[in-house]
């Protein structure tokens, strides 16, 4: 039945039951068409209390031993000047050798310098977000190879489908920014991917973003169009952090050239670094959840310190996204129990620290079913009530990461409105305990037409995008549209509407200019 219906029912349907109820001929809110929520989403708080899988003394147990790696094991440092840094700070650097082992206090000392919070700055004001302490940040799905929506199927990723999902990204509030490119455009030659990809993302959204560390002239192209985007000068902008990157340890125990000289330029100038080891239980780390989440803390650490090593208060978080495999198979696995696990001890890890907590919403399914709901829910669910701070691939991830989905990127969207009602703090006033409407109905009628409901019914509830509420009949005449239906037509009409944040012409004229000339140079060197 309609919302209108749903108010002005016959009083006798309400207070007795007769022999035969009247067939509803109407829906329950019919196929939805609502324009994104507004700014409620944009500045999420998660005050729940945290779940602790870890006592204090198995919480202590995982620290020393990953203390205990950093000192006797110690991580394969593939840069040179990295490992300068390194020794002068006072780590035990062999000349010649690739292996650096780090003292415990001295890790120690350095992540204490690591800021517990930070504001990352957007173009638009409006859309800076607060990092840490018990804010919720949400980026799209980033770094997927394909993409993917029900009539074109799974494909290369390319520069539309990029745009498209940029577009996607903007338009919802609850998208706190973009990721990395959430799907590579492979029709971009990779020597001036990033100049487009990062031009696009300025002109298409006012969100803050992320730039690849896949070597310095990358970075540092990044941080400039990141600048001139915002209209401020390099020195306000080492002042206010703008641009994020995501740094993977090669795992187990290594840190690759790319991404130590990401750290360097990155931290040197005060821009994000969020630490993630990309530990898989039974693959890249130990097969039992306590033994992954040990060398996830070790190699956190290790990029963490180097990162203070770099300069001292640089913006940093704690990645965390230790799953486990498929054993039969040796492919990943998401939105398992042990992920869960895994999640809510990485966030026991990081608030132990004092740092920003950085998780996934993932799933492994290769399609929207039912398995790519209830991984998400469950990944939703851990980084919660785990205390993440900022989710990486919260809509459109898919096939574990493989293939950025429309479809699935509106499902998402719906599940993070639904978490963020649910982090909404209950009403308990004196009018939300609603007396007045009690004494006013009395036994036995009922509220649909009372001046308490009337004055809130359109807001009283979360309204999902997808959920379909007709009943069955109704639903049968409409063609019996399932989930996927709703959200391929969502996203359609989503892309419809998109409109085109304003951008100061002067800043686009400095931002063409600078990719015109970067171009002209020929971007980065590449072997192809």
């Amino acid at each position: 039945m309609s919302d209108e219906d749903s108010l002005t029912l016959n009083e006798s349907e309400t207070t007795a039951a007769p022999v035969e109820r009247r067939r509803r001929t109407g829906g329950r809110g019919g196929e939805r068409s609502r324009k994104p929520s507004g700014a409620k989403y944009l500045n999420l708080v998660n005050n729940l209390a945290r779940t602790e899988l870890l006592s204090p003394e198995t919480l202590d147990d995982i620290h020393e031993a990953s203390l205990t790696i950093l000192e006797e094991i110690g991580m394969d440092i593939i840069l040179p000047e990295a490992r300068d840094r390194m020794k002068a700070a006072g780590a035990d650097v062999t000349p010649g050798k690739e292996r650096v082992r780090f003292d415990r206090n001295l890790i120690l000392e350095l992540i204490a310098s690591a800021p517990s919070t930070f504001t990352l700055h957007a173009r638009n004001p409006l859309r800076n977000v607060e990092i840490g302490g018990r804010n919720l940040v949400f980026a799209q799905v980033a770094s997927a190879p394909f993409v993917a929506d029900r009539e074109g199927g799974r494909r290369a990723g390319n520069q539309e489908d990029f745009r498209k999902l940029i577009k996607l990204a903007q338009s919802f509030d609850i998208i706190h920014m973009t990721g990395g490119y959430p799907v590579e455009p492979i029709d971009i030659h990779a020597s001036v991917r990033h100049l487009d990809c990062l031009s696009d993302i300025v002109k298409l959204t006012d969100k803050a973003f992320h730039c690849y560390s896949l070597g310095k002239q990358r970075n540092l192209d990044a941080i400039e169009i990141a600048r001139i985007g915002r209209g401020i000068s390099m020195e306000q902008m080492e002042r206010e952090p703008s641009l994020f990157t995501i740094i993977n340890s090669s795992s187990p125990l290594r840190l690759d050239g790319p991404m130590l000289q990401g750290i360097i330029e990155m931290s040197s100038r005060g821009q994000v670094v969020v630490v993630t080891p990309f530990t898989l239980a039974g693959a890249m780390a130990p097969v039992t959840i306590a033994g992954a989440l040990v060398q996830q803390n070790a190699e956190a650490l290790c990029g963490i310190a180097f990162t203070q090593m770099v300069r001292k208060g640089a913006p940093v978080m704690y990645g965390g996204f230790t799953s486990n495999v498929d054993m039969k198979t040796g492919a990943p696995a998401f939105g398992t129990p042990e992920y869960m696990k895994a999640v809510i001890c990485g966030g026991q890890l990081a608030r132990r620290y004092g740092i920003p907590y950085r998780t996934s919403n993932t799933n492994a399914s290769n399609t929207l079913d039912a398995q790519a709901a209830y991984e998400s829910a469950l990944s939703l669910w851990a980084l919660t009530q785990g205390g993440g701070n900022f989710v990486l691939h919260a809509a459109g991830w898919s096939e574990g990461g493989l293939t950025a989905s429309f479809e699935k990127f509106i499902l998402d969207v719906d599940m993070l409105q639904m978490v963020a009602e649910f982090l909404t703090p209950l009403d308990v006033s004196s009018d939300a305990l609603a007396l007045d409407a009690v004494r006013d109905v009395g036994p036995g009628g009922h509220y649909f037409g009372t001046a308490h409901t009337l004055a809130r019914y359109e807001t009283a509830f979360y309204s999902p995008i997808l959920s379909d509420w007709r009943n069955y009949e109704t639903w049968t005449e409409a063609g019996r549209p399932t989930t996927y239906d709703h959200a391929n037509r969502v996203f359609k009409e989503t892309l419809a509407r998109y409109e085109r944040p304003p951008l100061d012409p002067a800043i686009e004229e400095e931002l063409d200019a600078f990719v015109a000339r970067r171009k002209q140079e020929g971007g980065v060197p590449t072997d192809f």
